[in-house]
This record gives C-alpha cells, structure tokens and sequence, in this order.
C-alpha cells in the first residue's frame, strides 16, 4: 500500500499493527559519470520490487529524498540536512506514526551518511516510550541486510558498497542507463582502511577527487538487475520477519 496514495480515512481503517516502511535516501553528488539522484532512484526501485512482492500488508511511505549529505557539499550538485536536523526529522517522522497508533515501524535506507543517524533516531525514540512494550523500531539499509551479489554472480568484483561504484553504477545501467556518462573515463578510486576498525570521521574530498569511491568500470546492466533482485529479496525477507513479529519479544 502506498501511503501516498490513501485517503486518511482509509489509512485509519487499517490494523496498527501493519508495518510501515519509511524509505530514506538522498540528493548528492556521485561522481562524473552518475546522477545526484542515484540512491533515491536506486532505492525507489528496491522498494518497488519489494511492495510487488509484499502487496498490501505492508505501507510504503514516499521515499525521503533529503538525507545527510554533509560530506559531499564540497562537490556542489547536494542537497543535504545536517546531521542534527535530520536525526530530529526522522524522529518526528516515527513521532507521527506512533502518535497514530502504529506499532511497527521501519525505516528502510539507501545512503550511506543516513545509517548513524537512523539509527540514533530509532534509538531516541525508544526511550521516549520507554514505557511500551509493543514498539518495533528497527533501521535497516537495503544492502546491509546480508545478501552477498559478489557470490550470486563471481563476476561482481566488489564485495561491499562503495560511492557511484560499481554495484551502483551497474543498478543506474539496469534502471536508466542514459543518465551513466563518460564511463570509459573513469578510474578507479580505492576504498582505503581509514584506520579501520575504528570509525574516521571524513568529508568525501579526502578520499576521492573525481567523488566516487570504487571502480565503477565494470559496472554492467546484468550486474544491476542481480544487485536489484538480491536486495530486494533481503528487503521482504525483513518485512516478513516483522509481520511474523509477536508483539512483545526481543528476538524476531
């Protein structure tokens, strides 16, 4: 169900305990050769695949173009809400829908400068309704949730996600690969160790001048529809998990 397309009474019907899912993704530079609106296309496409699969038992908000993108202001092209003002935004998002009674709650991500602040979010929010014991918070990012395409097809070189990489290039081949240019001219920027494994706070010119991370170079539009379906696939089996929830345990 689209949320976006229901009517209030419609949506006031239904059973508080249908998950919704709220799909947060971004508006930033990705290199020269890919669109600024690649994670909010890329995960408008997962969500699409994932809602065929699902049909009415789950309700889909639109997906949140607007994300966290301080890092990449230095490239211009961004649109972006600091850190702070957009963990208070998902925060009041979760607000609203437990203020309606909703008790399942997901929010599902498709950039990378979302994941700390998502889940802070949810976080927050917990101990807000400390007091309830029927709240399922969860953030989840779509290629986060344990398929591995490098093993569903060797021919995948990359084994994690990068920035206008390989895996996201090849998903924009698959979705509309007009909007992939000067391909050929690209070069491989490595993901370096950034002191790993500890978290390096960063801003994206220090690791790429052209603004993509990875080697994009083999990126192919066969590669994107098995990124596509292995992600999807993993984005309904968490959906299932929290349909199957019992209302009240930690394990689900």
């Amino acid at each position: 169900m689209k949320l976006q397309e229901m009517t209030w009474s419609a949506v006031a019907a239904l059973s508080r305990d249908v998950p919704v899912v709220v799909p947060i993704a971004a508006l930033e530079q990705h290199g020269r050769h890919m669109p600024v609106f690649t994670d909010s296309m890329l995960l408008g496409e997962v969500v699409r695949r994932a809602s065929e699969r699902l049909g009415d038992r789950v309700i889909w908000a639109p997906v949140l173009w607007l994300g966290n993108s301080h890092h990449h202001l230095d490239f211009g092209a961004t649109l972006s809400a600091g850190p702070r003002t957009y963990l208070d935004m998902l925060g009041d998002l979760l607000e609203n829908l437990i203020m309606q009674g909703f008790r399942r709650l997901v929010l599902l991500n498709g950039h990378g400068g979302n994941i700390v602040p998502s889940q802070q979010a949810v976080f927050e929010v917990r101990q807000r309704h400390r007091e309830r014991s029927d709240l399922l918070l969860l953030a989840s990012t779509y290629w986060s949730l344990g398929g591995k395409p490098h093993e569903v097809d060797p021919s995948i070189k990359q084994d994690r996600m990068g920035h206008a990489c390989e895996w996201e290039t090849s998903m924009v081949l698959r979705l509309a690969p007009q909007l992939v240019v000067n391909l050929a001219q690209t070069e491989p920027v490595p993901f370096g160790n950034a002191f790993e494994p500890a978290n390096r706070g960063w801003i994206t010119k220090e690791r790429t001048e052209p603004g993509h991370i990875g080697d994009p170079r083999g990126a192919t539009s066969e590669k994107g529809e098995v990124l596509f379906r292995v992600f999807s696939e993993d984005v309904v089996a968490l959906l299932e998990r929290v349909l199957a929830w019992d209302g009240k345990s930690w394990n689900g």
